[in-house]
């Protein structure tokens, strides 16, 4: 045993030698600093209407429906927009089978677009049916400015009355 534990330590001490001097060191790279980014301030617009709580009469909202969601600074600049996200919230009759009692209830519909103004038929639909109470609500509204960075918009949610 005695004549063995010097050639354990050697062979040892061989294979952690050999070990360190075979591994790589890691290549750093070059990190690009990060540039934070402070977007505009900016508007959502629909015709005329702006802020987070529009009313409009029901007249208004089926002329405003047709026309495109703009996003503009207090310079005027107006800005593209990438997507967005359209909610109808819009009241129906909803009967019990039981009594036959007919009660208003409210319902949401919902998707996500590229383009504005919305689809004809979503335009359609909504003026066809708007009724006081509800409420046409864009929101996630991603916008790009002019280097093409992307930053959200303000949501714009207007409520008829």
């Amino acid at each position: 045993m005695k004549k063995y534990y010097p050639c354990f330590l050697m062979v040892a001490f061989f294979t952690i030698l050999g070990i360190h001097a075979n591994a790589q060191t890691a290549v750093k790279g070059v990190e690009k600093p990060i540039v934070k980014y402070k977007p505009p301030f900016v508007q959502s617009y629909l015709g005329t209407l702006t802020n987070k709580t529009a009313v409009a009469s029901i007249e208004e909202g089926k002329k405003l429906i047709v026309l495109p969601l703009t996003i503009m600074d207090d310079k005027k600049i107006t800005y593209t927009i990438s997507s967005y996200q359209f909610a109808y919230k819009r009241i129906g009759a909803k009967e019990d089978e039981e009594t036959g009692k007919i009660t208003a209830e409210t319902d949401m519909v919902t998707n996500q677009f590229t383009t504005t103004p919305l689809p004809t038929l979503w335009q359609t639909n909504i003026a066809e049916t708007l009724k006081k109470g509800e409420s046409l609500y864009f929101f996630d509204i991603i916008v790009l400015d002019k280097q093409g960075r992307r930053f959200f918009a303000p949501e714009l949610n207007i409520t008829i009355q």
